[in-house]
């Protein structure tokens, strides 16, 4: 039948408040039936407005499989970088939302990018589709939380234009003078690397190159948008704004260069449109696949528009400095961890100290007096122990496979003064091979997952590949290989024959004694030589 409409009531508890957001979706085509979605989702009646995969194109998306708590602002954030969003309707009952673009262009687009990327929303991923309906009718008398979202989020998108009712002026971001942007990160207590960075601003448009560096001594970078437009939007959403709460800050001009020269594509800088380029010293040539990678990786970000700061998804880039996320992600969180499976006959306090000591300064160890094949491990702060975890669970430690949680303790206690526990449990809180206590140190930037292959530095100049070669074959591995940095022969790379075994020759050889007071440092690559 013709002109019938289907009404949605959608009640959603909050607290004691019970609110009521209703909507009306017009469809001329569809032969649709009333009902009630609740929080707990009991529907009256099923709701027969679930489209099929492949419906014609339309403005309205309808988008399934939603974690429970999502947001309106993770929704809307959604559609952002592909042009407006004009309405939104949530079922939270039904996991659901319905979606409206300002055209069915923008839509189609849309649907076009999340068919080749799959799209998530709190580690989840979700699905969209082209809805049946046309329009989306709200009545905004009910459903006045998303539209007073939708209208703040579109004023960030426009440059913060006055509002005036619910209309929103469509001026255009007055265009930038340059596409690349000077980036320095102040407060820099978490490691921010170049694929961070990327992860951040793609979110904008196209990101085509990124160049790092440390000035005094600051990290800033330099970033290249394919469009000036593209500069403008980042610069006006993201400069303040926090990669981790309380630190990390974003601090964002337009350089006067309008063109990056990039030379080489390693950790330090990289040319998204050059996938050939070499790596330079010390950094292996980029693998064919990733260099594949990276130019699928530039076509598909090409996508117009901006996203507001509101939820920058997590994906493997960010996996490298934890979890990121604006506006922030607590650095408080769960600071213990809770290791299992390890060898009780092997480990001790300061071997868990060195490896968990590789992503965050260890505070306290205890292994468990009565389950000596687990330990409690305190790191400085969740971040820490976090990304400890991610790195260190299912890795071999003396030929075991360890599990790493986060454990329910808040604190690891120190035994009783004058109680002699063996000692099994250690206080690290003033060792000085903490990696991470300076500020804006560049340990930072050099955190990587468990490798083959181990960086080292403060190597003396009387010592020999050599003799180094014969040290870490003397922890019982064998070393497949073995470079000196052409420029700096205080460091190198050395490459065991397994991570196991790499692991094993950091536990026992980070700030071991070289002579001429210097001590050794170990840390992993992410380099093959």
């Amino acid at each position: 039948m013709d002109g019938i409409v289907t009404e949605v009531a959608v009640g959603v508890k909050r607290g004691s408040d019970e609110l009521l957001s209703g909507g009306v979706l017009s469809s001329p085509n569809s032969n649709m039936s009333s009902m009630v979605v609740t929080a707990n989702g009991n529907d009256s009646k099923k709701f027969k407005g679930e489209d099929k995969m492949d419906g014609a194109p339309s403005r309205v998306l309808h988008i399934r499989k939603l974690p429970g708590e999502v947001t309106e602002t993770e929704v809307i954030a959604l559609g952002l970088p592909f042009g407006k969003v004009t309405n939104i309707l949530m079922l939270k009952g039904k996991n659901q939302a319905f979606l409206e673009l300002a055209t069915e262009e923008a839509a189609i687009t849309m649907v076009n990018y999340y068919s080749a990327v799959t799209p998530h929303l709190r580690n989840q991923p979700i699905y969209i589709q082209y809805s049946n309906h046309k329009e989306l009718k709200t009545d905004n008398t009910l459903n006045q939380r998303a539209q007073a979202v939708l209208q703040a989020v579109t004023a960030v998108q426009t440059a913060s234009t006055p509002l005036s009712g619910t209309a929103v002026s469509e001026s255009a971001v007055t265009p930038a003078q340059s596409p690349v942007l000077r980036i320095i990160i102040d407060n820099m207590y978490y490691p921010v690397t170049l694929d961070v960075l990327h992860q951040i601003f793609s979110k904008f448009g196209a990101v085509l190159k990124i160049i790092t560096f440390t000035k005094n001594n600051q990290f800033q970078a330099l970033l290249q948008y394919g469009d000036p437009v593209n500069a403008q939007q980042a610069k006006l959403a993201l400069d303040g704004q926090n990669i981790y709460n309380a630190c990390c800050t974003l601090r964002i001009d337009f350089s006067k260069l309008v063109n990056l020269n990039v030379k080489y594509n390693n950790d330090k800088s990289r040319d998204y449109t050059r996938p050939d380029l070499p790596s330079g010293d010390g950094q292996p040539a980029l693998d064919p696949a990733i260099a594949a990678a990276f130019a699928k990786e530039t076509s598909l970000l090409a996508v117009p528009g901006a996203l507001s700061p509101l939820a920058i998804p997590n994906a493997a880039a960010a996996a490298a400095a934890g979890r990121v996320g604006l506006p922030g992600v607590s650095a408080g969180g769960n600071t213990v961890l809770l290791v299992s499976n390890l060898n009780e006959e092997m480990v001790t306090p300061q071997s868990l100290f060195t490896l968990f000591g590789v992503y965050g300064d260890v505070q306290r160890v205890k292994i468990l007096y009565n389950k000596k094949d687990s330990a409690l491990i305190q790191m400085a702060d969740g971040n820490q122990s976090q990304l400890a975890m991610n790195h260190l669970n299912g890795q071999k430690m003396y030929g075991k496979i360890i599990r790493v949680t986060l454990s329910k303790h808040q604190t690891v206690q120190l035994p009783r003064e004058g109680l002699d526990d063996q000692g099994l449990t250690k206080d690290f809180g003033n060792s000085p091979l903490h990696r991470f206590k300076k500020p804006g140190s560049k340990n930072f930037q050099n955190i990587f997952p468990p490798s083959a292959t181990l960086h080292l530095s403060n190597i003396p100049p009387s010592v020999a590949e050599e003799d180094l070669r014969t040290l870490f074959a003397n922890t019982g591995g064998t070393v497949k290989a073995f470079k000196f940095f052409q420029r700096d022969h205080k460091m190198a790379l050395l490459q065991m024959a397994t991570v196991e075994e790499a692991i094993q020759a950091l536990i026992d050889l980070h700030n071991y004694n070289l002579g001429e007071n210097h001590h050794l440092r170990v840390s992993f690559s992410k380099s093959t030589i």
